[in-house]
């Protein structure tokens, strides 16, 4: 009688799902697997596409080609026009190559410590604001025939980029800090 009785006590204590073997697995334990992998995987991507769209864009600040093509939004700039009082228009290009290399090489040292992709994100969507007020400077932004908000291809679209670029480096920035914060 005392086994039955342990038997039947044991038997209701065990959740339901371990009892039926062969029951369906909840589409919410499949998700959570999932995303236990997909996690990490999109955190180490978005830090890795930035440092490389940082590595590409730097590297061409240092071409005749990249230098001639930032004139109308840097002449036109309230924040950056100054610049060019400083540097010639090749000058300020490799200046700002050396920054936005440095940029994505703080990013892409989050694994070194997560201080200096904190610092890197910051840099970066500070970066990206300012490129995003190209769009309110820079004359051609805005198609005239079609009046606001369509927007042209260069420097209109090129410039859109930038909203979301600076979305990632924000993101970048609040992740490596949490992790500071946390440790």
């Amino acid at each position: 009688m005392k086994t039955e009785i342990a038997i039947a006590r044991t038997a209701t204590q065990v959740p339901p799902a371990v009892l039926a073997l062969n029951a369906p697995i909840p589409w919410r334990v499949h998700a959570e697997r999932l995303l236990a992998s997909a996690e990490p995987v999109s955190r180490v991507g978005l830090y890795v596409s930035l440092a490389i769209i940082y590595a590409w864009f730097g590297g061409m600040k240092f071409t005749a080609y990249e230098a001639n093509g930032l004139v109308p939004l840097v002449e036109n700039s309230p924040l950056l026009s100054w610049f060019y009082a400083m540097f010639s228009v090749r000058g300020f290009s490799t200046f700002l190559g050396f920054v936005e290399l440095s940029i994505g090489l703080l990013i892409a040292l989050r694994l070194a410590s997560p201080l200096f992709s904190a610092a890197g994100g910051l840099l970066s969507a500070g970066l990206f604001v300012t490129t995003v007020s190209f769009m309110i400077s820079t004359p051609g932004v805005i198609v005239p025939e079609l009046g606001a908000p369509a927007i042209t291809v260069a420097p209109g679209q090129f410039l859109l980029k930038d909203i979301g670029l600076f979305a990632a480096s924000f993101w970048v920035f609040v992740d490596s800090l949490k992790t500071v914060v946390r440790k």
